[in-house]
């Protein structure tokens, strides 16, 4: 099965991590691979480790592309990326997983990081050798091409959001 959570609204790396908590419940093993969070913290960087070995989120990207203050060469965060995927790969070829997670992988493919055919190349390739295997892929603009092979496709959409009176998100909450 494949799992998008897109669209310009608050909430899908939560959606994608409330069923990483619901897997692991059911005694399966998850993975999240995140591609462009970087050195920030967010509340699922300590929380995950309450869920281990049965969840695993490993941070590969190196933040923001472009925007708020991001000063490194837009190279290392493809580099980044493609590394990420790798990893991925990698880490699905172990067998060790029940549940993909690949967070922001449709805002690196947005930002032409890493193209959709190469993920498109990598998702059928996990659907024809590990074919149990269900992958999660989360973040804005997820591709038609993506969007026509899933499973199942949720847009969250922006209705209102504190953001818009100056509000700051909080921790806890927003991340």
């Amino acid at each position: 099965m494949i799992y998008i959570f897109t669209g310009n609204g608050k909430g899908k790396t939560t959606a994608a991590l409330g069923q990483a908590l619901r897997a692991v419940g059911e005694g399966k093993k998850v993975l999240m691979v995140q591609f462009i969070k970087g050195p920030w913290k967010s509340g699922e960087d300590e929380s995950y480790k309450r869920l281990t070995p049965d969840f695993k989120l490993v941070k590969m990207g190196k933040g923001f592309v472009g925007i708020m203050g991001d000063k490194l060469p837009r190279e290392e965060h493809q580099k980044a990326a493609e590394n990420a995927l790798e990893f991925a790969r990698k880490e699905v070829e172990t067998r060790n997983w029940d549940i993909l997670i690949l967070d922001e992988i449709n805002n690196v493919i947005s930002l032409n990081l890493i193209s959709v055919r190469e993920v498109s190349v990598f998702l059928k390739l996990v659907a024809s050798r590990y074919p149990l295997v269900t992958i999660i892929l989360t973040g804005r603009d997820a591709p038609r091409e993506l969007i026509e092979t899933a499973d199942l496709v949720t847009e969250m959409k922006d209705l209102k959001h504190p953001y818009e009176k100056g509000i700051k998100g909080k921790r806890g909450l927003e991340y």
